[in-house]
Protein backbone atom coordinates (compact mmCIF):
# COMPACT_ATOMS: atom_id res chain seq x y z
CA UNK A 1 0.00 0.00 0.00
CA UNK A 2 2.85 2.89 0.64
CA UNK A 3 4.47 2.57 -2.70
CA UNK A 4 1.50 1.60 -4.88
CA UNK A 5 0.34 4.55 -6.35
CA UNK A 6 -3.52 2.26 -7.28
CA UNK A 7 -3.78 3.31 -3.90
CA UNK A 8 -3.20 6.69 -3.72
CA UNK A 9 -5.98 8.29 -1.78
CA UNK A 10 -6.18 5.47 1.15
CA UNK A 11 -2.64 6.32 1.35
CA UNK A 12 -3.79 9.93 2.23
CA UNK A 13 -6.14 8.79 4.68
CA UNK A 14 -3.40 7.23 6.86
CA UNK A 15 -1.10 10.26 6.44
CA UNK A 16 -3.57 12.76 7.14
CA UNK A 17 -4.23 10.43 10.95
CA UNK A 18 -1.34 9.72 13.06
CA UNK A 19 1.34 8.46 10.10
CA UNK A 20 1.63 5.15 8.65
CA UNK A 21 3.52 3.10 11.35
CA UNK A 22 1.01 4.17 14.02
CA UNK A 23 -1.59 2.66 11.65
CA UNK A 24 0.77 -0.49 11.18
CA UNK A 25 0.83 -1.04 14.76
CA UNK A 26 -2.67 -0.49 15.18
CA UNK A 27 -3.79 -2.34 12.58
CA UNK A 28 -1.51 -5.26 13.88
CA UNK A 29 -3.00 -4.92 17.53
CA UNK A 30 -6.67 -4.69 16.05
CA UNK A 31 -6.48 -7.88 13.45
CA UNK A 32 -4.58 -9.85 16.56
CA UNK A 33 -8.21 -9.77 18.47
CA UNK A 34 -10.29 -9.20 15.72
CA UNK A 35 -8.89 -12.75 14.33
CA UNK A 36 -9.57 -14.61 18.25
CA UNK A 37 -5.82 -13.89 18.67
CA UNK A 38 -4.57 -11.76 21.79
CA UNK A 39 -6.95 -8.19 21.93
CA UNK A 40 -3.93 -5.81 22.32
CA UNK A 41 -5.84 -2.96 20.60
CA UNK A 42 -8.96 -3.36 23.59
CA UNK A 43 -6.18 -3.70 26.23
CA UNK A 44 -4.50 -0.26 24.88
CA UNK A 45 -7.95 1.53 24.07
CA UNK A 46 -10.68 -0.21 26.15
CA UNK A 47 -12.44 -1.20 23.06
CA UNK A 48 -12.61 -2.40 19.27
CA UNK A 49 -15.37 -0.56 17.74
CA UNK A 50 -14.47 -0.20 14.27
CA UNK A 51 -17.15 2.86 13.36
CA UNK A 52 -15.63 4.54 16.47
CA UNK A 53 -12.29 4.24 15.38
CA UNK A 54 -13.06 5.30 12.16
CA UNK A 55 -15.77 8.24 12.92
CA UNK A 56 -13.84 10.76 11.93
CA UNK A 57 -11.92 8.87 7.99
CA UNK A 58 -14.14 9.60 5.26
CA UNK A 59 -14.92 6.43 3.71
CA UNK A 60 -16.69 5.72 0.49
CA UNK A 61 -17.68 2.57 -0.70
CA UNK A 62 -14.61 2.74 -3.67
CA UNK A 63 -12.45 3.09 -0.49
CA UNK A 64 -13.45 0.37 1.14
CA UNK A 65 -13.15 -1.77 -2.39
CA UNK A 66 -9.96 -0.49 -2.69
CA UNK A 67 -8.68 -1.73 0.89
CA UNK A 68 -10.28 -5.29 0.67
CA UNK A 69 -8.31 -5.36 -2.68
CA UNK A 70 -4.71 -4.41 -0.44
CA UNK A 71 -5.61 -7.00 1.99
CA UNK A 72 -6.69 -9.45 -0.54
CA UNK A 73 -3.09 -8.83 -2.13
CA UNK A 74 -1.13 -9.67 0.91
CA UNK A 75 -2.75 -12.61 1.43
CA UNK A 76 -2.19 -13.43 -1.86
CA UNK A 77 2.00 -12.53 -1.31
CA UNK A 78 1.37 -14.68 2.14
CA UNK A 79 0.12 -17.80 0.02
CA UNK A 80 -2.39 -17.82 2.00
CA UNK A 81 -5.66 -19.23 1.35
CA UNK A 82 -8.35 -22.07 2.19
CA UNK A 83 -11.78 -22.17 3.29
CA UNK A 84 -10.00 -20.24 6.78
CA UNK A 85 -9.01 -17.22 4.76
CA UNK A 86 -12.00 -17.75 2.80
CA UNK A 87 -14.31 -16.95 6.39
CA UNK A 88 -12.22 -14.07 7.23
CA UNK A 89 -12.38 -12.42 3.77
CA UNK A 90 -16.30 -12.62 4.05
CA UNK A 91 -15.86 -11.26 7.67
CA UNK A 92 -13.48 -8.14 6.71
CA UNK A 93 -15.79 -7.72 3.48
CA UNK A 94 -18.86 -6.72 6.03
CA UNK A 95 -16.55 -4.65 8.49
CA UNK A 96 -14.90 -2.86 5.80
CA UNK A 97 -18.71 -2.15 4.18
CA UNK A 98 -19.91 -0.96 7.50
CA UNK A 99 -17.73 1.98 7.54
CA UNK A 100 -19.01 3.73 4.32
CA UNK A 101 -19.88 7.24 5.91
CA UNK A 102 -20.84 10.54 4.77
CA UNK A 103 -18.34 12.49 6.01
CA UNK A 104 -16.61 14.88 4.55
CA UNK A 105 -14.61 13.94 2.50
CA UNK A 106 -11.42 16.47 2.66
CA UNK A 107 -9.73 14.63 -0.04
CA UNK A 108 -12.11 16.15 -2.64
CA UNK A 109 -11.94 19.66 -1.52
CA UNK A 110 -7.79 19.66 -1.48
CA UNK A 111 -7.97 17.82 -5.08
CA UNK A 112 -10.75 20.03 -6.47
CA UNK A 113 -8.03 23.27 -5.07
CA UNK A 114 -5.12 21.08 -6.85
CA UNK A 115 -7.62 20.30 -10.07
CA UNK A 116 -6.75 16.66 -9.99
CA UNK A 117 -9.41 13.75 -10.44
CA UNK A 118 -10.84 12.52 -7.34
CA UNK A 119 -12.18 8.30 -7.47
CA UNK A 120 -15.11 7.33 -6.85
Amino acid sequence: METDPAVHSLHRLHFRGHGLSHTRQAQFEFLSGFLGGRAYYRERFGHMDLREIHAHVPIREADAELWLETFDAALADCEMDGPVVDKMRITLRRAALMLVNDVPDWRVETDREKNLEVPG
